[in-house]
């Protein structure tokens, strides 16, 4: 499955080069939506919530009620998973929480299978709090951890994210070898060919900056799915 990203902050859709540095302004998120109405998904992320300086909850619940969504961003409570699964998330993308008892509790209160785990990894660890605070952990290290409390994980290779160059596609086989539960990778994302090994090995795609520059085609993109 190839997944499209809405990522907001300030009420806009954006592109973050590794998850700081703003690169671009997509279109309205009702437009950006419509432009990728032919993919069965779409990832959105909440970056204010993220970072803790705000939300977009009126965006987030207005795209739930217009596409199937698996949202993130701020998930580090029982009060705010429950509020995006309100808001009509398919599915609740939990990052800095995994680390913190929040993550068992968070599953228990909404279902394990409505679950997936972020593990976001730069220089080799993972890294939590809107990619700005580094763990010991490697994400090898830690999928079995998760998996009681989880349907899948969300795997950013933040070291290429945002920036045209591909991805590590060595580090998700290790990741595939490591868990049999559902596996979308994302970060640095740029060729169909890249994509093509990922669903060999039975990854998904979600992809940000190579669509919204143009570097990947929407209609190609499309027709892999």
């Amino acid at each position: 499955m190839i997944l499209p990203c809405i990522d907001l902050m300030g009420g806009k859709v954006v592109q973050l080069v590794q998850g700081r540095d703003k690169a671009l302004e997509g279109d309205a998120p009702l437009e950006m939506l419509a432009r990728f109405s032919a993919f069965p998904q779409i990832q959105v992320i909440d970056l204010d919530a993220a970072i803790g300086s705000g939300a977009n909850d009126d965006i987030v619940e207005l795209l739930c009620s217009r596409a199937t969504c698996r949202v993130g961003g701020g998930v580090r409570s029982v009060d705010r998973a429950r509020k995006l699964v309100e808001q009509g998330a398919h599915r609740v993308i939990v990052g800095t929480a995994a680390f913190t008892p929040a993550l068992e509790e968070i599953a228990d209160a909404i279902g394990h299978e409505r679950v997936l785990v972020a593990l976001d990894s730069k220089d080799g660890r993972i890294v939590v709090k809107g990619w700005r605070e580094k763990t010991e952990f490697t994400a090898e290290e830690v999928l079995h951890r998760f998996e009681p409390h989880c349907s899948g994980f969300l795997c950013t290779y933040v070291d290429k994210e945002g920036m045209m160059q591909g991805t590590d596609l060595a580090w998700f086989r290790r990741l595939r070898a490591a868990t049999d539960r559902e596996i979308t990778a994302a970060g640095g994302i740029t060729t169909l060919e890249e994509i093509r090994e990922l669903q060999r090995l039975g990854i998904h795609a979600a992809l940000g900056m190579a669509v919204y520059t143009g570097k990947l085609s929407l209609i190609e993109l499309a027709n892999l799915t």
